[in-house]
């Protein structure tokens, strides 16, 4: 039987139900702007983070350059891609492009149903129902 996560390398129980070899690797996935498309299946990618300043614990933006692997040169200059770790494909690239999808389909509003007072007006409400009388 075989157990995997993203987090785990493959778990492989044996018969009596020992574990034979855990792993545990780091999931590092960064995610970035394509800056550059020169090289055959190739992509410049530039990941932003923000850091504490050592001395003024100002956070500031460190942007740093990598190279990911792009098999069929999909992307174009400006495309937001994450990084996946790899197996190192030549001397600088160890990363594989993979696509994301563009920020506005992942917004919350859309994601949640519309509130009664924003119904469209063209749609007529029926008037409440009058609460029953007790008599």
């Amino acid at each position: 039987m075989l157990l995997t996560t993203p987090f785990v390398s493959p778990l492989r129980l044996q018969a009596n139900g020992a574990a034979a070899a855990l792993t545990i690797q780091a999931a590092k996935q960064l995610t970035g702007q394509v800056v550059t498309t020169k090289a055959d299946k190739t992509v410049g990618v530039e990941v932003v983070r923000l850091a504490p300043h050592p001395k003024y614990k100002r956070r500031e933006r460190i942007k740093k350059k990598y190279q990911a692997h792009d098999p069929d040169n999909q992307f174009k200059v400006g495309d937001v891609v994450e990084l996946c770790r790899s197996r190192p494909i030549s001397k600088t690239k160890h990363f594989l492009a993979v696509p994301l999808p563009p920020r506005d389909t992942r917004r919350k509003s859309q994601l949640l149903p519309p509130l009664q007072s924003q119904a469209q007006p063209d749609q007529e409400q029926a008037p409440p129902a009058p609460p029953p009388s007790s008599d």
